[in-house]
């Protein structure tokens, strides 16, 4: 058996492997741990859209691309980056992929000449009809309603806003 000072109250327990000795969790338990939970639920969660985007042709990272401009119509690298929480040099690559699966196109910004934009083609905007089928899908593969799907989404929007604001974030 291990020591182990319980910080919130300053004292110290005797602790086992989980559990420290007046039953509370073990604070540094593996699945106590939040990093874990959400490593752990992105995995799976990713793995079962696997399956169901595949028939559209798409991997997930392009999947969330499709959805950012079927959302937004046309987006810069960066801005698309900024959507996804991406960084550029990660976006670039999905980007070419779905070009040269002819769902969208690269064309230089009028705007600013060194920025490139993303715009859907036909084909891309056709496979939004397709991909409407997808969030059923995925609510029947996880056995959830959309009520706990939309709690979920906002406690983890929440998560993100805070790890975000935090000041290493």
């Amino acid at each position: 058996m291990r020591r182990l000072r319980l910080a919130a109250t300053g004292r110290a327990a005797v602790a086992t492997i989980g559990r420290v000795e007046d039953d509370r969790p073990d604070p540094l338990a593996l699945e106590e741990q939040i990093c874990f939970g959400l490593a752990v639920a992105a995995r799976s969660v990713v793995a079962a859209y696997g399956a169901v985007l595949q028939p559209l042709g798409l991997t997930h990272p392009q999947y969330l691309v499709m959805l950012a401009l079927w959302q937004h119509d046309r987006a810069s690298i960066t801005d698309l980056a900024r959507l996804l929480h991406l960084e550029p040099g990660t976006v670039s690559p999905l980007v070419r992929r779905l070009e040269h699966a002819g769902l969208v196109e690269r064309t230089r910004s009028t705007r600013d000449q060194r920025a490139l934009e993303v715009s859907l083609t036909p084909r891309g905007v056709g496979l939004r009809r397709e991909a409407l089928a997808v969030p059923e899908q995925m609510l029947a593969r996880l056995g959830m309603s959309v009520e706990d799907l939309t709690r979920a989404n906002a406690l983890l929007r929440a998560i993100i806003g805070a790890a975000e604001a935090s000041p290493d974030g």
